[in-house]
């Protein structure tokens, strides 16, 4: 069903702040992060309606809420967001300190849990994305359980997760599964990264229901499962600026065509074309529509046999 409207559940999104060098002075970015913002971006980039379902407290949810830059639809809580200073004065990338979110009270996590339910059922199609890997904000579990409640009310839910989130939300039965080829591997789910390994860490995840499996694979072709098929995803070639968020911009790219409606390849294709735009670029989840679509008519799949 296209609905052309997407939920995104980011639980604590970040304050993000780096310092770099313009006109040979110290030139300061402040920006909301992670991944569920980026996911967002990218969505409203593509010209799909999004909305974020996000808890915001403390003084860092206080200066959040002013950066977003899409719709948002929030719970004020007590919880700090987390955030991070990073220093790339010298081109790279130098952590300098990094505040943890704290974890939602019980009433806080019920209250964000309904939200987000209510806006990805009228949405029809939802994205669950995790916080930053260190911050616990809401338990796995919650992962299994919205997962299981959006799509048994006919919402189709594209998780981009690992580890324990990603289990719980298999758990559920999600619609689209995106991962790394490093995930599956560190997860435990695939022995290598080699490509028999991977397609039967897919099958595995088909038979708990999931209809598509996308692994990104770095700058090798992304493979994918659907209609108990594979295909290899080769994107244009494009040069590399940053290669942070371009799992993030993909998981956006395939979230937007489904809820537009289009089928499972064309969706590939338009979330492949955006994750080669967003490495193109500084700053993450960033990325012209326009180019993304006109590179997705670019993108090449080609069918793959597992003969293993």
């Amino acid at each position: 069903m296209a609905t052309g409207r997407v939920a995104v559940f980011a639980p604590s999104p970040q304050l993000t702040v780096t310092v770099e060098v313009l006109d040979d002075k110290p030139d300061i970015h402040v920006h909301a992060g992670g991944q569920g913002v980026w996911q967002s971006r990218m969505i409203k980039s593509l010209g799909v309606d999004v909305v974020l379902c996000a808890a915001l407290g403390g003084e860092t949810g206080q200066v959040l809420r002013h950066l977003v830059g899409v719709d948002l639809v929030s719970r004020e809580v007590t919880a700090r967001n987390g955030a991070y200073v990073h220093d790339r004065r010298d081109g790279a990338r130098d952590p300098v300190v990094a505040m943890p979110a704290d974890a939602l009270s019980r009433h806080e996590l019920d209250d964000l849990y309904e939200m987000t339910l209510v806006e990805g059922l009228r949405a029809g199609v939802a994205v669950l994305s995790g916080p930053a890997a260190d911050d616990e904000p809401v338990p796995d579990s919650v992962y299994e359980r919205l997962t299981r409640d959006l799509r048994d009310n006919g919402c189709q839910v594209v998780v981009d997760l690992s580890g324990g989130r990603l289990a719980a939300a298999l758990a559920g039965g999600p619609t689209v599964v995106k991962v790394s080829h490093e995930e599956l591997v560190s997860d435990g789910l695939a022995d290598s990264d080699a490509l028999p390994d991977l397609a039967r860490a897919c099958r595995r995840m088909a038979e708990q229901g999931v209809r598509a499996v996308v692994v990104s694979r770095a700058a090798a072709e992304t493979l994918a499962m659907y209609d108990d098929g594979f295909v290899l995803v080769e994107p244009p070639r494009m040069s590399t600026v940053d290669t942070r968020g371009g799992g993030d911009s993909m998981t956006a790219g395939l979230a937007a065509g489904l809820a537009e409606g289009l089928s499972m390849e064309d969706a590939l294709k338009l979330g492949a074309a955006a994750g080669a735009v967003n490495v193109m670029r500084h700053g993450l989840g960033s990325g012209s529509g326009e180019v993304v679509r006109e590179l997705a008519g670019r993108v090449k799949l080609e069918r793959w046999e597992d003969n293993t």
